[in-house]
């Protein structure tokens, strides 16, 4: 995403899997590693909330959402 486009903070409820969130914690615990007293200090709630962000910046949002057929049911 640019960074001069306006933006929205919108928090909303998505379903994942279990198996998700905890790749997403054990991800996030990797990517900092442990301290000295081999404690991992990442925050998970946001560690989720910029993996989904980031998927959905990187997968092209707006065009997603321009796309009509993404509104109409699936039979």
């Amino acid at each position: 995403m640019s960074d001069n486009t306006e933006t929205l903070l919108i928090n909303a409820n998505i379903v994942i899997p279990v198996e998700a969130l905890k790749t997403i914690v054990a991800k996030a615990k990797e990517a900092v590693g442990a301290d000295a007293k081999g404690i991992y200090r990442v925050d998970t709630s946001e560690a989720v909330n910029q993996i989904i962000t980031k998927f959905l910046a990187e997968r092209d949002f707006m065009d997603f959402i321009s796309d009509l057929s993404n509104y109409q049911e699936k039979s």
